[in-house]
C-alpha cells in the first residue's frame, strides 16, 4: 500500500509545490515518507507516499531511470517480480524491489510489460521520449486511481479528496448512489474527476493535450475449460496451492478470519501469525468466533477478537466516511474498519482477506436464485432470503430473462435511467450465453467496485496494505473458464470446486464441510432502528437542512425504518457525515 499523485503538462514544474501538497494530503497511505520528483524536461511532477513492505531498507519513490529519464510513481505489489526480472533479463540489486523491475521494464518495452505483471497496482509513468504520461490500474481494480483534466494539465491521485483540493469540482449525485449505493463505471460524485477503470491504460500526450484510454486485459474472450470435473479439480487445487502462498509477505501480517470457507482456506494456505475476527456482543447470529478460534489454534496463530458496540459506530462514522472519500455500499464496512484499526494498533503493516470466490465461483445467493429459481433456493433451506427471492416475482407462465433477474437482485433503489439494467444486459451478452459467466461479469460491473475499494481505502486509512490472494491472475482466469456446474452444483452449494479443493488439500472438515458463513456482517441496520434510532434521525435531519436538492432523496430515504438487511439508513448516515465535510460542502 502506497499512494501516488502528480501533474503533467508543459508548465508542470511551476506547480511543484502544488504536487507536494497533494502528496502530503495522502501521507497516511505511506508512513515511510512522502517525496516528489520533477522530470528532467519539467513536464511532469510525480509524488509518492511510501509504505515499505518488500524491503524495509529500500529507497522510497518516485523512481527515475537515469538513462532514459523515465519517471515512475507506484502503488501496490507485483508478486511475480523476481520471475519476470529473470524472464526479461533485467538485473536487480540487493536493495531493489518490484518498483525497480517495473521502471526498467517500462523503459525497455513500454506499456506491453503490464501483461507480464501479476499483482495489484496503480501506477503513473512519465516517459520523456514520447512526451506522455501513462496511468494504469491492475486487472480487477484493487488499487484506486483518480484523474482530472484541467487547462491542458492532467492531475491524478490515489484519493478523490486530493483532487478536490487541487481545483474546483462541483458535487454531482449520481443516480447509481440510490440504485446500487455507489457510482459505477468511471463516475465519481465530483464533476470532472473520474476513476480510471480496472485493467485500463491511459496515455496523455502533453504536447497535443490528447488523451487515449484502452483496456489492456479482459476476461470474456477466454476459452471454456473442456476437461472433466476431476481434471478441473486437480488443476484448480494446484493453482490454489501455488498461488495463494505467493501473496504472503515476508513480514508478520494478519488475516481477516470470518470462519467462512474463503478466509478459512486462506488461513491454512497462508499460515498467518495473527488472525482477526469481529464479534458483536448479544448477536449470536453473527458470532463465528468459536469456529475462528478452532482454526487459529489449528494453524498456531494468535486470534484477536474485536468486539465493537453501537457507541463505537457513532464515534468512527465520520472517520470511516472520510476514509472512503464518498459513500459506498458494503455490508461489512463497519466491521472491516474496526478490524483494520485493531490490526494497525498491533503494529502490523499487511492484512489479507478473502475477496473473490463469491464473484468467480457463484458464492452469492443471488447467483443461485438466477441459476435455479426462487422455489429451489427457498426449498433448500434458505428461507432467510425470502425477501430477496420476492424480487423475482413475475407473471405465472412467463419466463424471467436472466438479465432482468440479475438487475432486480442487485438494485437497492430506483434505476430511473436504466443504467444498471443496461450494464447487466451488456455483461450477460459478453458472456456469450453462459449464465454463470454473465453473473461474474455483471458483478464486476456493479457490486464489485464498492467491495474492492472499501477494502483498500479503509486499510489505507490505517497505513495498512490490503492483499486479496484469490485475485491471483491464474486463479481468476481459471475460475472464470470453468463450467457453471463445476462452480455450483445446487441452490445451496456454491463454490463447489473451492470446497472440494480444500478437502483434496487435506484441510479439516470445519473448513469445507459446512455451509458458508456470514462474513463480516454487522448489526448496524438493527442498531439504527433500535438504540441509535433517535441519533440517526438527528444526524440526517441536520444534513437535510443544508444539503443540495440532488442529495435530498438519498438522505430522506434514511428516515424510513428498515429491516435487519436494509442498508438505506446506513447509506443516508454516511451521506450525512460525508456532506458535513467542508470540502464536500464547498463543492455542493
Amino acid at each position: 500500500m502506497c499512494g501516488i499523485a502528480g501533474l503533467a503538462g508543459a508548465d508542470a514544474a511551476r506547480h511543484e509545490h502544488t504536487v507536494g501538497a497533494m502528496g502530503a494530503s495522502q501521507a497516511h497511505r505511506g508512513p515511510d515518507g512522502t517525496l516528489h520528483a520533477t522530470s528532467n524536461d519539467g513536464w511532469a511532477v510525480l509524488s509518492m507516499n511510501t509504505l515499505l513492505i518488500v524491503d524495509r531498507q529500500a529507497m522510497p519513490g518516485p523512481y527515475l531511470d537515469c538513462e532514459t529519464g523515465v519517471l515512475l510513481a507506484f502503488n501496490g505489489e507485483i508478486y511475480n517480480y523476481r520471475q519476470q526480472a529473470a524472464a526479461w533479463g533485467i538485473p536487480l540489486a540487493a536493495r531493489e524491489t518490484d518498483a525497480h523491475l517495473l521502471l526498467r521494464a517500462w523503459a525497455r518495452i513500454g506499456p506491453s510489460c503490464l501483461d507480464g505483471l501479476d499483482g495489484m497496482f496503480a501506477l503513473a509513468v512519465y516517459d520523456p521520449r514520447a512526451g506522455k504520461l501513462f496511468l494504469a490500474r491492475d486487472r480487477l481494480g484493487e488499487k484506486p486511481l483518480y484523474w482530472r483534466l484541467d487547462g491542458g494539465r492532467l492531475a491524478f491521485a490515489s484519493e478523490v479528496t486530493t483532487l478536490t483540493g487541487y481545483g474546483t469540482a462541483p458535487l454531482v449525485l449520481r443516480p447509481e448512489m440510490l440504485s446500487v449505493e455507489t457510482p459505477i463505471g468511471a463516475d465519481t460524485p465530483f464533476q470532472g474527476i473520474q476513476l480510471l477503470a480496472p485493467a485500463t491504460l491511459l496515455s496523455f500526450d502533453i504536447a497535443t493535450g490528447s488523451l487515449h484510454q484502452r483496456t489492456w486485459w479482459t476476461l470474456e474472450h477466454r476459452q471454456p475449460f473442456e476437461g472433466t470435473y476431476a481434471e478441473a479439480l486437480a488443476d484448480f487445487s494446484v493453482v490454489l496451492a501455488e498461488q495463494i502462498p505467493l501473496r504472503a509477505p515476508a513480514c508478520d501480517f494478519a488475516l481477516l478470519l470470518s470462519a467462512g470457507l474463503d478466509s478459512s482456506v486462506l488461513a491454512y494456505l497462508l499460515r498467518p501469525p495473527v488472525c482477526v475476527t469481529v464479534r458483536y456482543p448479544g448477536q449470536d447470529r453473527l458470532d463465528e468466533s468459536q469456529t475462528a478460534a478452532v482454526i487459529a489454534a489449528d494453524i498456531g496463530a494468535e486470534l484477536v477478537v474485536v468486539e465493537p458496540d453501537h457507541h463505537d459506530f457513532t464515534t468512527v462514522l465520520p472517520h470511516l466516511t472520510g476514509a472512503l472519500d464518498y459513500p459506498m455500499g458494503n455490508a461489512s464496512t463497519f466491521s472491516e474498519y474496526m478490524a483494520y484499526q485493531k490490526i494497525a494498533d498491533l503494529g502490523l503493516r499487511v492484512v489479507a482477506g478473502g475477496l473473490g470466490p463469491d464473484e468467480f465461483l457463484m458464492g452469492y445467493v443471488r447467483h443461485a436464485l438466477v441459476l435455479f429459481g426462487a422455489d429451489a433456493v427457498l426449498g433448500a433451506g434458505m428461507d432467510a432470503y425470502r425477501p430477496l427471492a420476492a424480487k423475482l416475482m413475475h407473471t405465472a407462465g412467463e419466463t424471467l430473462d436472466p438479465a432482468e433477474a440479475v438487475t432486480r437482485l442487485v438494485l437497492r433503489g430506483p434505476d430511473p435511467d436504466g443504467r444498471i439494467g443496461s450494464l447487466v444486459a451488456a455483461a450477460m451478452t459478453r458472456a456469450g450465453g453462459d449464465t454463470a459467466r454473465g453473473l461474474t461479469l455483471a458483478d464486476l460491473s456493479t457490486a464489485w467496485r464498492p467491495l474492492v475499494m472499501t477494502s483498500d481505502k479503509l486499510a489505507s486509512a490505517h497505513a495498512l496494505e490490503r492483499r486479496s490472494p484469490y485475485l491471483a491472475r491464474e486463479l481468476v482466469e481459471l475460475s472464470y473458464r470453468l463450467p457453471s456446474e463445476y462452480k455450483i452444483s445446487g441452490p445451496a452449494t456454491g463454490k463447489r470446486i473451492l470446497r472440494d479443493a480444500a478437502k483434496a488439500l487435506g484441510l479439516p472438515r470445519e473448513v469445507w464441510g459446512s455451509r458458508d458463513k456470514l462474513g463480516f456482517s454487522s448489526p448496524v441496520p438493527a442498531w439504527l432502528n433500535g438504540p441509535l434510532s433517535a441519533w440517526a434521525d438527528a444526524q440526517i435531519h441536520t444534513a437535510l437542512a443544508k444539503a443540495p436538492d440532488s442529495l435530498q432523496p438519498l438522505l430522506e430515504g434514511g428516515l424510513k425504518p428498515g429491516n435487519r438487511f436494509d442498508r438505506t439508513r446506513m447509506q443516508a448516515l454516511m451521506a450525512a457525515a460525508w456532506f458535513r465535510d467542508q470540502t464536500v460542502r464547498a463543492a455542493a
